[in-house]
């Protein structure tokens, strides 16, 4: 079996006295696409952000790479791989899209950053039409294809994606999948969050189901796309 790179056991996160994550616990091995679905609310996000250290934890305990990470900063984690794709996309609207790529590897101190660039370009070629443009003036979708080439720039060994086709168009929303498939297929262990149940299913390999803070289901991908309590709570059937 794969090297295990995410380990998070028994995570809680609260909100003053609202317990938003209820002791999760999952993993993510080397080279895989794991989807982690659920409802809006579910407490996706905010595990999201306790994994990468941008909002406290309450207890239990991340491993990244076998080594415990909890308590780390974002900055840190980045430095050692673990690199998110925010909700909402957060790119720098006033700069270019080749600084928002420069950006991204704030991290490194190595000669192939502009040749990491051109491989960012040759994934969204859509990007390497307008490198000059401001971030601010693009679509929501060109704007998330940015957000994931940044990340990438930063060489991720795990990259997480937090609701990457939120509020974009049908197109665009087959659009950033494709590019999902793509990345993982190149090499990359991604861990998606989506509310797009059966779109995340059917790229991945395993899946999380989350409700009310807690997971309540997991298993093969596959097995649950086809499962009913999934299709009817997830898929409207």
């Amino acid at each position: 079996m794969a090297n295990v790179l995410l380990e998070v056991s028994g995570l809680k996160v609260a909100y003053g006295g609202i317990q938003a994550v209820k002791g999760v616990s999952f993993e993510v091995h080397e080279g895989e696409l794991v989807s982690l679905i659920g409802a809006n609310g579910a407490g996706k996000t905010t595990t999201l952000k306790a994994v990468t250290g941008t909002q406290p934890m309450a207890s239990g305990e991340v491993k990244f790479m076998g080594r415990s990470i909890s308590g780390q900063g974002a900055w840190d984690l980045v430095k050692q791989g673990l690199v998110m794709v925010p909700e909402g996309r957060g790119t720098f609207t006033r700069m270019t899209i080749t600084e928002n790529l420069q950006m991204g590897a704030f991290v490194r101190n190595d000669d192939e950053v502009e040749a990491d660039i051109e491989k960012v370009f040759s994934i969204f070629p859509r990007l390497k039409e307008r490198a000059m443009q401001l971030a601010g003036t693009m679509s929501g979708g060109e704007q998330q294809m940015l957000a994931m080439g940044r990340a990438l720039m930063a060489r991720p060994k795990v990259l997480l994606l937090d609701e990457p086709s939120m509020g974009l168009s049908p197109i665009m929303v087959d659009k950033i999948f494709e590019v999902v498939d793509d990345i993982h297929k190149r090499g990359t262990t991604v861990l998606l969050v989506e509310q797009n149940a059966s779109r995340a299913l059917g790229l991945a390999n395993r899946g999380y189901v989350m409700d009310s803070g807690e997971v309540t289901m997991t298993g093969e991908a596959k097995s649950l796309l086809a499962d009913p309590k999934v299709r009817a709570a997830y898929l409207g059937e």
